[in-house]
């Protein structure tokens, strides 16, 4: 077996959680005198209300740890890092980069951790950012299950995970259907299911008068489940079977993960939550039969339950719903459980086991455990990954060695840079930060009798779409005139695109109520500069003195500077639209709050306003 190596395990679980293959691994790694750190879960999901306890509970132990690290044992430190709970998105990749990067590495440095094996259970966009960026000497991918059915950005875990097989110097799979997925990017690919700690269960003191005080009153039959009470479990089974046979107790040990009253009232179910591992085979002990009640689905499809060599190494008969995992199990090992694909066949299997189980049968069970001891599994593991150590670290020159410096310093530097980056990007697209600065921009009067409603239209204007933008203009400037603010509107516009704008407009107001007589055009003007000069002629020409001018928010200082300076005589109310469609922000289509505040188009076009200004006192017309 392997010794004397660091390693840096990426779990699918927390350590804490129910002891499984992730925990036992670096144990028996750990004993052997390797140094461990065991980063828990990162997440394959985002979080859901149901998770809000095991977050409180990662924050609690970053606050009670140094910085989230924690000795648990000999030779193993545990990392829990607090990052953004958003695996598959982009920008939280990024700073989830510098959250938990950083005070690994420093972690890496303060305890000489270096050229560790890499050991990955996650084969997300995190797990490859620290393989990527951690310096090691191996990788390792332990493929337990299909994780892409787990998540609801798939096609992005996919991508990630197959990154990190073709990355993988040695892969472990749980089974066939994994191992084919696998060899597909990578040739070094072994099957090893999760196995058993035998002695722990056969060291089990089955004396009656220690077993645990909540199992001693349940009635036997007990027929017993260990594990996560997950969404995987099929609770109308066991509605089922306890409703069919109210005589049996079905006892339920693990922490609850899913919603469960379609179970919970029901007399005869027993939940007795989580239990330490150390102290579980006395539960399995009082088993008379021991269940897998998984539905078949596709997540299913490839999992191989630990709890099956747990029952039989104490053992106890078993009965499993048909996953393909397990059916392949038995056949291996001579139908030593039995397999049900029907609520009544797998009553009837307990039933079966009930009325008549042997000596013998139990001998061939705790034998059948026997084969699949994770001590022979982990040192059969142990033996491809130091086949490949032999291979890949024959002794480095000084120039790889000053290589592999120069690169690790130009990753923090891109870290730094990126970090940077990311910091300015949120700056400008999740604060309000650009709409403070262009304040300055508009102009807002209250509404008075004039002369005359000046709209201007703008074209493309600050969309850059072409008849994105008039139509708000003409109802409001419309809604003014019904107002009775003033009897005549004149359009500013020499924009084309299928038709004139200014004739569009003027249909628009028209469909709206408008006399035609009151309804004057412009359709020369190509910007703001002309659409002054060029109304400014017009209401010279009625000799109007006052105005109402309606355009978008934002063009309001523009189009004032111009005229102030271009048609001094004329007094000008400023009246933009009081909510521009283009210029919305904070809130969506349906008037919900969001967190962006700001778009790439948005931005344009208030940058397009500040550099006209600047444009229009270059050349002179303001």
């Amino acid at each position: 077996m392997i010794k004397q190596q660091t390693i840096i395990c990426i779990s699918s679980i927390d350590w804490e959680f129910i002891w499984q293959g992730h925990q036992e691994i670096m144990a028996v790694f750990a004993k052997n005198g390797n140094r461990i750190l065991f980063i828990e879960n990162t997440g394959v999901r985002a979080p859901s209300f149901k998770d809000i306890g095991r977050l409180n509970k990662r924050i609690k132990i970053w606050f009670s740890s140094i910085r989230g690290f924690r000795e648990v044992q000999k030779n193993i430190v545990v990392y829990s890092p607090i990052i953004l709970p958003f695996p598959h998105s982009f920008f939280a990749r990024l700073i989830n980069k510098r959250l938990l990067l950083r005070p690994l590495e420093k972690w890496m440095k303060a305890a000489r951790f270096d050229q560790p094996i890499i050991w990955t259970f996650l084969p997300t966009g995190i797990a490859l950012d620290i393989i990527n960026t951690i310096n090691h000497k191996l990788l390792v991918y332990y493929c337990i299950a299909d994780f892409a059915k787990l998540t609801d950005k798939p096609y992005k875990l996919a991508l990630t995970e197959k990154e990190v097989i073709r990355q993988s110097d040695v892969i472990f799979t749980q089974g066939s259907v994994l191992k084919n997925k696998c060899l597909q990017y990578n040739n070094n690919v072994h099957i090893f299911p999760f196995g058993v700690n035998v002695e722990a269960f056969l060291c089990a003191n089955p004396d009656k008068e220690k077993k645990p005080d909540d199992i001693r009153t349940i009635p036997h039959p007990i027929i017993g489940y260990v594990g996560g009470i997950h969404r995987h479990i099929d609770f109308s089974l066991l509605k089922n079977i306890a409703q069919n046979r109210p005589e049996w107790s079905l006892v339920l040990i693990g922490p609850a993960q899913s919603d469960l009253s379609e179970i919970k009232h029901i007399n005869n179910i027993f939940f007795l939550g989580k239990k330490e591992f150390s102290i579980l085979p006395s539960y399995i002990a009082e088993f008379d039969v021991g269940i897998i009640p998984y539905k078949i689905n596709a997540y299913t499809q490839t999992v191989y339950p630990t709890k099956m060599n747990e029952y039989l190494a104490m053992g106890k008969p078993v009965v499993s719903t048909n996953l393909p995992e397990v059916i392949a199990f038995n056949k291996e090992n001579h139908e030593i459980l039995r397999v049900a694909s029907t609520n009544e066949d797998f009553i009837k299997a307990i039933d079966t086991y009930l009325g008549y189980d042997t000596p013998s049968s139990i001998v061939d069970r705790i034998a059948c455990a026997k084969k699949n001891c994770w001590t022979e599994r982990i040192e059969l593991m142990s033996r491809h990954i130091e086949a490949f150590l032999d291979l890949k670290t024959p002794g480095q020159n000084e120039w790889q060695i000053s290589l592999l410096r120069i690169y690790k310093q130009w990753r923090r530097k891109m870290v730094m840079v990126v970090s940077s980056v990311l910091i300015i990007y949120a700056g400008i697209f999740y604060t309000p930060f650009i709409w403070w600065i262009s304040e300055p921009l508009i102009i807002s009067q209250n509404p008075q009798k004039a002369d005359c409603i000046l709209v201007l239209a703008g074209g493309v204007g600050e969309s850059g779409q072409p008849e994105q933008g008039y139509e708000e203009r003409v109802s409001y400037a419309v809604k003014l005139y019904r107002q009775g603010y003033s009897e005549n509107l004149l359009f500013s516009s020499g924009y084309t695109y299928a038709f004139k704008e200014p004739f569009i407009m003027k249909a628009l107001a028209m469909s709206e109520g408008v006399p035609e007589n009151r309804i004057y055009l412009e359709t020369k003007a190509k910007n703001v500069y002309e659409n002054i000069i060029f109304s400014g002629n017009i209401l010279r020409m009625n000799k109007w003195r006052t105005i109402l001018l309606v355009s978008s928010p934002y063009n309001m200082l523009r189009a004032s500077l111009v005229a102030k300076k271009q048609i001094p005589a004329i007094t000008i109310v400023y009246t933009p639209i009081s909510d521009s469609l283009f210029y919305r922000h904070g809130e969506n289509a349906a008037g919900n709050p969001v967190l962006k505040q700001i778009t790439m188009r948005q931005i344009k076009g208030l940058l397009h306003e500040y550099l006209g200004i600047a444009y229009y006192f270059l050349k002179k017309y303001i």
